[in-house]
């Protein structure tokens, strides 16, 4: 198997990592590098619990092949936790019991928080779509969607 010496920039810190040419981005963010926000859910990019940003957009790192994003920019939910909008989401999934189990939670947080910052009015579908790519098998989706719109519109008055 082939070695590859690869640089990822992942919060905003730089990591310089040996992988192999089949290594998994998901399994050198979470296990070599610690970020433990990146679960592995399907492990065949179904369920989007592995949801990263990566180069601004949000990709399931179970199918991100390692050495392909060499130079890359990562985003996990560990580097958005001091973000303000990120923090109104944190409190509108805790006030609607959004987050049940917790296991789709960083990846669902991630995905909505993407969303949230782009977007200052969305529409029910709008919404739905977004978060669309994380599966969660607590909820039932009303307390995520809830959460979601409540923080766009908090995020709009801030």
């Amino acid at each position: 198997m082939t070695k590859h010496f690869i640089t990822l920039n992942v919060n905003g810190t730089e990591h310089s990592v040996y992988v192999d040419s089949t290594d998994r981005l998901l399994d050198v963010i979470r296990e070599r590098l610690g970020f433990k926000s990146v679960k592995e859910g399907c492990g065949t990019g179904d369920c989007g619990i592995c949801a990263v940003l990566r180069d601004g957009r949000l990709v399931n790192s179970c199918l991100a092949i390692a050495p392909q994003c060499d130079g890359s920019r990562i985003l996990t939910l560990e580097g958005a936790l001091e973000d303000p909008v990120m923090m109104k989401l944190q409190e509108r999934f805790a006030a609607n019991n959004a987050a049940q189990c917790g296991f789709c939670t960083p990846a669902m947080l991630l995905a909505s928080w993407d969303f949230v910052r782009q977007t200052p009015d969305p529409s029910t579908e709008e919404t739905k779509a977004a978060i669309s790519g994380v599966l969660c098998r607590c909820t039932g989706y009303y307390p995520i969607l809830e959460s979601v719109r409540e923080a766009c519109k908090e995020a709009v008055k801030a």
